[in-house]
């Protein structure tokens, strides 16, 4: 359909040089092409509302990571104040978009679908593998999962800068030159988080193992029907 009016959608008019905006802009020349400019209309203002929601619902959920559960419970040890959370939390809210900002600049040519699909290779490595493990594995302990979650964090941000899309796209390094040749390093770097917490765990024969270990019992009876769970906590 787009290509029955190229001179609208293409750059120059060239079927070869691609949709005018790239290859992200499929979606929006497709409702022009569709609906005219009321259905272009309706796709852009969907598409900024969704890009909204993301950003905002992000930034938020990295902000109260690092301020709660970070600086408030992990280097504070709970002896803090919400004054102090919140003041963590903005000055988090800044960094995060200073970031941003600038990862948008460096991917901008990228696919968005892309983009998104490598998101999840990290997150399926660095927080599934702890999630599926602590939940339905009777010997998981702690340091296991903490060091599983740190190799599969680790080794899937480092294989996808050192892949074609990243270290030779974005980077501009020669072709070829990418030390990790395929796309996405899901497969790899979340087998060796799976490794990394079996091997660990299997290894860590402290106290505190031994008492994790035990208490594995009743974390299933309540992970399974919610019993004996304990009641929200005040923030």
């Amino acid at each position: 359909m787009l290509t029955q009016a190229p001179e609208l959608y293409y750059v120059d008019g060239d079927l070869a040089k691609g949709l005018k905006g790239g290859g992200n802009m499929a979606a929006i020349h497709l409702a022009n092409a569709v609906g005219g400019n009321v259905f272009l209309g309706f796709i852009s203002a969907v598409a900024f509302a969704t890009i909204l929601a993301v950003v905002s619902g992000l930034t938020l959920s990295g902000a109260s990571a690092v301020s709660h559960d970070l600086y408030a419970t992990v280097f504070k040890k709970g002896q803090t104040d919400s004054a102090h959370e919140l003041r963590v939390s903005k000055i988090t809210t800044i960094c995060l978009g200073i970031v941003a900002v600038f990862l948008g600049i460096a991917f901008e040519k990228q696919n968005v679908a892309y983009m998104v699909m490598l998101a999840f290779a990290i997150a399926c490595s660095a927080n599934f593998p702890v999630l599926f493990m602590s939940v339905l594995w009777k010997d998981c302990t702690t340091k296991g999962a903490v060091a599983g979650g740190v190799v599969g964090l680790l080794s899937s941000v480092i294989l996808t800068i050192v892949s074609a899309s990243v270290w030779e796209a974005v980077m501009g390094n020669p072709k070829g030159s990418a030390l990790f040749p395929y796309s996405s390093p899901g497969l790899f770097s979340m087998s060796a988080a799976f490794l990394t917490i079996y091997l660990v765990s299997k290894m860590d024969n402290s106290k505190q193992a031994q008492l994790e270990r035990s208490l594995y019992p009743a974390q299933k009876v309540r992970s399974e029907t919610g019993f004996g769970a304990a009641g929200a906590s005040g923030h």
